[in-house]
């Protein structure tokens, strides 16, 4: 039985496209029958896993090949062979023992392997590596799936974990653009993550903030398991999924960028938000403004941190806050990365400490974007059927802070609520914190004191004629349907 949990939209996904290539297989068709997918996602959010469950499900032949960074191109084209010689294709033993000098030659061995008469399934894992280390290769891949792949019923999956590549991939100008659909993997969802860890409420958040969503930690995380065993497990050896899988991430996508890795770690494990802060926080003197911007930039292309900025009428880019936008980093930045060394010296319990110390404090700021996602889901609904953005709000002096903003666009020509997030089990929201909001609420421009309140806690909020709604944790759950 197995054991595969979520992935229900990408899996149905890729299932009805091999289903169109069997539709237009069988109606006699002589061209375009083959379909390709460029699916990209970070290191370790489940892409071969996902591809292998779709292959172990439609029980149609296939071959999976798995490039590797920096190899040498004509190993590579060897690799490629031999694992179409060790595929289920029905004329695999033609790709033993050859030797071909070219990509184009590599893939039209392939494209002989595979069957005219039904579907099967090719798939390149890492494909930007074996691309980058042939030149030319971009355009190789283009000749061979116009002249030949695409007229057999194949479903050519390209699996990436460099997100910037697989774009590149698909630009306007690449030799490929056009040619694929685009897919993002993304890490399990709040809710898959509930469903793994046996967890609801504000428990299956805490387990989705902890582990980041990557499928390898959540499986650590046994059903019945608090978030205390959890940790004192993860955090008491330096080769446990949880301490491995953030220096997996940052060895994978920054291996020699030193600039943007101190900067992500000012992010992340010192919570500094704004570009000044930031800069202060890079070493002993501040990082100057080019190398900062440059990092910034680069955090930004590849996905790692992204810039917030207040849901206003106007766009405010002078007044941005920063964050760590890979789910799979946050947790880790902040507590297991800056615990290495205590965890290989067999000292885990400082890192538990400092979890237990100051988690409740950064869980409030982490939950924040999050809650704002699973509302961007939600609506609009029948209630709120104008709002198609849902941020927050702060000046320059970050006084007064608003938590929840909802408005028709991004910038906003109207408002439709204002809210806060209370991120707590056991206490409800208070009338003391809705007069706040609905005092503070005033300071955005535009915002008038008839403005609906609303309010997200876990614990719900009282009973007051000013509250519009309030959303539980359970609520938002159901975002990730």
């Amino acid at each position: 039985m197995s054991d595969f949990v979520g992935r229900t939209v990408e899996l149905d996904r890729l299932t009805r496209l091999l289903a169109e290539i069997s539709a237009r297989a069988g109606a006699g068709r002589t061209h375009d029958l083959g379909t390709a997918v460029l699916l990209r996602g970070r290191r370790r959010v489940g892409k071969s896993r996902l591809v292998s469950e779709l292959i172990s499900r439609a029980g149609l032949p296939a071959v999976y090949f798995q490039a590797a960074r920096g190899a040498d191109p004509a190993a590579e084209l060897r690799a490629l062979m031999a694992a179409a010689a060790q595929s289920d294709l029905p004329e695999a033993w033609l790709a033993q023992s050859t030797t071909p000098s070219t990509l184009t030659d590599a893939l039209r061995i392939v494209d002989r392997l595979l069957p005219a008469d039904r579907p099967s399934i090719v798939v390149i894992d890492e494909a930007p590596w074996l691309l980058a280390s042939i030149p030319g290769g971009a355009g190789e891949l283009q000749r061979v799936w116009d002249h030949d792949l695409s007229r057999k019923p194949v479903l050519l999956l390209l699996l990436g974990s460099d997100l910037a590549m697989m774009e590149a991939l698909d630009h306007h100008d690449a030799p490929f653009h056009g040619r694929a659909t685009p897919m993002v993997l993304d890490v399990l969802s709040p809710r898959d993550v509930g469903r793994m860890t046996g967890t609801t409420g504000i428990d299956a958040f805490d387990a989705w903030l902890i582990t980041g969503g990557l499928p390898t930690v959540t499986r650590a995380w046994a059903p019945g398991m608090g978030r205390q065993e959890f940790l004192a497990t993860q955090l008491s050896d330096a080769i446990t999924p949880l301490v491995v899988s953030g220096q997996r991430i940052l060895d994978s996508e920054f291996p020699t960028a030193a600039s943007p890795r101190t900067v992500l770690t000012a992010i992340g494990g010192k919570g500094e938000r704004t570009f000044t802060s930031i800069a202060q926080s890079t070493g002993g003197r501040p990082m100057n403004s080019a190398t900062l911007s440059e990092a910034l930039d680069t955090l930004s292309t590849r996905r790692a941190a992204v810039a917030d900025e207040p849901l206003s009428t106007k766009s405010d880019t002078k007044n941005r806050r920063w964050r760590v936008a890979d789910p799979g980093l946050r947790f880790w930045l902040r507590y297991v990365g800056p615990a290495v060394d205590d965890i290989d010296r067999g000292r885990g319990d400082l890192a538990l400490r400092r979890v237990h110390d100051d988690y409740t404090t950064w869980r409030g700021r982490a939950i924040e974007p999050v809650v704002r996602d699973a509302l961007e889901r939600l609506l609009p609904d029948s209630r709120w059927p104008e709002v198609r953005a849902v941020g927050g709000w702060w000046p320059r002096s970050n006084v007064p802070e608003i938590d929840l903003v909802g408005a028709n666009a991004r910038p906003a020509d109207q408002y439709a609520f204002v809210g806060t997030i209370k991120w707590r089990p056991d206490s409800r929201v208070t009338t003391a914190e809705l007069t706040k909001l609905a005092k503070d609420a005033t300071a955005i421009p535009d915002v008038g004191s008839g403005t609906p309140l609303v309010a997200v806690c876990p614990a719900g909020a009282v009973a007051d004629d000013r509250l519009a709604q309030v959303w539980t944790a359970d609520d938002l759950l159901q975002a990730w349907q």
